[in-house]
């Protein structure tokens, strides 16, 4: 049976920040709470998400959407300050706050009935340190959504090759087409993201040795014959087999 949609159930699914933080630990002490923690976290991720840099415009962010934020949130003493914005995110834990966020963009992912994820590595200018290299990341992201799905750094010593999977485990593929450059054209990978419930879409360079040639073969070869014969599959077929199974 195909997963159904909110829609479809006759419900809408509460996708709320504040419903996946709830579970957050505050680290202030409760007496010098001026501002909720939900609050703060609900204006920090719309002001990252609106393309903000730092905690001054956080803040920023924070008065010039003060009518809408006061829409859904309390705001019992006005907007937080950048200081408090600050001192709030350096005491969360953040494996803590990492669980709360994954959570909720798998819900908002699943919603979205997202059926592209593109992952690429880049390396972030201006991160080079006089002790550490530039940081590089892996990310993944929904194309047609716009939406960044999951980052995870490459560590100094390795590449690309090794933080793809650890980034696949944060992502629900279920359904998906995964894209991925030449550098993750690895059997491992390939693996995990069927194991996981998706199709993928891998370039293939010279990296590779032999292989551009004998896919290249290979497709000369059943196109010679329109694939009589050829065991194969096509996303058309497949949507026709979830259609009957609906």
């Amino acid at each position: 049976m195909a997963p159904s949609s909110p829609a479809s159930q006759g419900q809408q699914a509460d996708l709320s920040i504040r419903k996946y933080f709830a579970k957050l630990k505050d680290p202030r002490r409760s007496h010098r709470r001026l501002h909720h923690l939900q609050d703060i976290i609900v204006i920090a991720l719309c002001a990252v998400i609106a393309d903000a840099q730092d905690w001054q415009d956080i803040e920023t962010f924070g008065h010039k959407r003060r009518d809408w934020l006061q829409r859904f949130l309390a705001l019992p003493n006005g907007t937080p300050s950048h200081a408090t914005f600050e001192r709030v995110f350096n005491r969360i834990k953040p494996q803590a706050f990492l669980a709360c966020f994954r959570e909720w963009v798998e819900a908002v992912s699943a919603a979205l009935r997202i059926k592209h994820i593109a992952i690429d590595g880049k390396t972030l200018r201006g991160s080079r340190s006089a002790r550490l290299g530039p940081l590089h990341l892996v990310s993944a992201g929904a194309s047609a959504q716009h939406l960044a799905l999951g980052q995870v750094a490459v560590d100094t010593k390795s590449n690309e090759i090794t933080a793809i999977p650890a980034l696949l485990e944060l992502l629900d593929l279920q359904g998906a087409l995964v894209t991925i450059d030449a550098m993750g054209c690895q059997k491992a990978i390939a693996r995990k993201i069927v194991d996981q419930g998706g199709d993928y879409a891998l370039v293939v360079k010279d990296n590779q040795e032999h292989l551009a040639e004998d896919i290249q073969r290979l497709f000369e070869r059943a196109f010679d014959c329109n694939f009589a014969g050829w065991d194969h599959d096509t996303y058309e077929k497949r949507e026709r087999g979830h259609g009957r199974q609906a």
